[in-house]
């Protein structure tokens, strides 16, 4: 289970032109009403961010991953940091909220997001790529995990378990009404 840890504080509706999913979605949450939280979702549009809302909202995609912690942690980690991947990336995140900063200082560079990576999520759900072994996926998603900013992995671990809503203020409604062209459904 992803440790819930503060959503991070957006300080302006304006977010830069490539923003990254958790900017888009603390945004959304700090919103008071339906119709501002499908405003920004439709403001900050890109199939990245479609993709895991998607992914989250529709019970007929069905993930290929084991639900939970991601049992994982690189050799040096294991040295250097105890426990598995899904704490250290709560870790990471929780750190930030005591700094109040969604940086990770220096650690942010060569960092990359759900928006660079998310041509790739099809290999973990149903009907994606069922030629992958399970060992094979698992690998290809810890590597994607270890290779996201901390903020952008909580999210991606949250999705693939369907738990999005209990971090973010954001419901399938709001994601329906900003994007009333998604067919939910028959995608498994």
């Amino acid at each position: 289970m992803v440790t819930q840890t503060k959503i991070p504080r957006v300080v302006s509706e304006d977010l830069p032109s490539n923003p990254f999913v958790f900017e888009v979605l603390a945004l959304v949450s700090e919103q008071k009403s339906n119709a501002k939280k499908s405003e920004i979702l439709r403001k900050y549009s890109h199939p990245s961010l479609t993709t895991i809302l998607i992914w989250n909202f529709d019970e007929t995609v069905i993930s290929e991953l084991p639900e939970g912690l991601v049992p994982y942690a690189s050799v040096g980690q294991q040295n250097v940091v105890s426990g598995n991947l899904s704490d250290n990336i709560n870790r990471a995140v929780e750190m930030m909220g005591e700094l109040n900063s969604n940086s990770i200082g220096s650690q942010d560079q060569g960092k990359t997001s759900i928006r660079q990576e998310y041509t790739y999520f099809y290999n973990f759900v149903k009907g994606g790529n069922d030629r992958l072994s399970s060992r094979k996926r698992e690998t290809m998603f810890i590597n994607i995990l270890e290779g996201l900013h901390p903020l952008e992995a909580e999210i991606l671990m949250l999705v693939k378990d369907k738990k999005l809503q209990t971090k973010y203020k954001i419901s399938k409604q709001n994601v329906s009404d900003a994007y009333p062209d998604i067919l939910w459904g028959n995608r498994s």
